[in-house]
């Protein structure tokens, strides 16, 4: 990777669907002579085909993509190119989707609101190695490392069927995978999860992931 303090700009490749969005953040980029913009991608099923071609430095991923989602993009680019640094853009203020985004690899989390005044510092700071974060986002993550931790007899309340989800999510695996492997429907995989989440008292699959393996270390 070439290191924009020599004078090479940072490269950057955009996984968005909306062309208004995708390209106000190609005008955004092309004002800042630290940054080059290489390839806008509409889907992530395209940018898993034209990405490892090009090697960017940076690659911004919207969410909610049409077909594959960003959040499986993430992770379907990761698995190929672990090196690739991600900066996740967004509406979405859920824990749910910022622990999946993180968790699939992406290294930094901006809403799109906060895009510009964010955006070029944040590809700075992801190129460099950081974590750029939107201030609420930020705060959610504080947030849920503070809460108090989770007791052992929750963890006893779970059906058999609810650790074996549990084991096959914090693999990595998602609805579609999960319902295939335990051989059910993708509804009552989240059927399952809704049940693990009110008996475990989280709000996300994350949460629920990481308090079943604390418990279970204990």
């Amino acid at each position: 990777m070439e290191d924009d303090s020599n004078g090479m700009p940072i490269t950057v490749s955009i996984i968005e669907d909306d062309d208004g969005a995708s390209a106000a953040l190609v005008k955004l980029l092309s004002g800042e002579p630290k940054v080059r913009v290489l390839t806008r991608y509409a889907t992530g099923e395209a940018a898993l085909a034209g990405v490892p071609a090009e090697t960017p430095d940076v690659i911004l991923v919207d969410i909610n993509l049409p077909g594959m989602n960003g959040i499986e993009c993430v992770a379907a680019l990761k698995a190929r190119l672990p090196a690739l640094r991600i900066l996740m853009l967004t509406t979405y203020e859920e824990a749910d989707l910022i622990f999946d985004s993180l968790r699939a690899g992406a290294s930094g989390y901006l809403l799109k609101k906060r895009v510009p005044d964010e955006l070029v510092p944040a590809v700075e700071q992801v190129y460099e190695g950081g974590a750029p974060m939107s201030m609420q986002i930020a705060r959610k993550v504080v947030a849920y490392f503070q809460q108090p931790r989770p007791v052992s007899a929750a963890i006893e309340t779970l059906t058999p069927r609810e650790e074996e989800l549990l084991r096959l999510l914090a693999k990595g695996s998602f609805d579609k995978e999960i319902a295939d492997t335990l051989g059910i429907s993708i509804n009552t995989v989240r059927a399952h999860l809704r049940s693990i989440y009110e008996k475990l008292h989280v709000q996300s699959r994350t949460e629920a992931v990481v308090k079943y393996l604390e418990n279970r270390r204990r």
